[in-house]
């Protein structure tokens, strides 16, 4: 079964949080956001919009463009 767009961009957010060795929890207070609400995009229980996948990449220290394409890497 093919991994959905949610399903990828969860693991490519989940894999550059942890290459900066950041919590979820960092990552939400970087991106300005709930704790609870990146665990909910990280788990795919929560559909993102655009303006906080714009804040998550800049937490991520990456370009929106940057996360959609290692999410296409997955």
């Amino acid at each position: 079964m093919n991994a959905t767009g949610r399903q990828l961009l969860a693991a490519a957010m989940r894999r550059e949080r942890e290459a900066l060795q950041i919590s979820q929890e960092a990552l939400a207070h970087r991106a300005g956001l709930h704790r609870t609400y990146v665990s909910q995009v990280e788990r795919c229980t929560r559909n993102v919009g655009i303006d906080n996948i714009e804040r998550i990449a800049g937490a991520l220290d990456i370009s929106i463009a940057e996360l959609f394409d290692r999410a296409a890497d997955e």
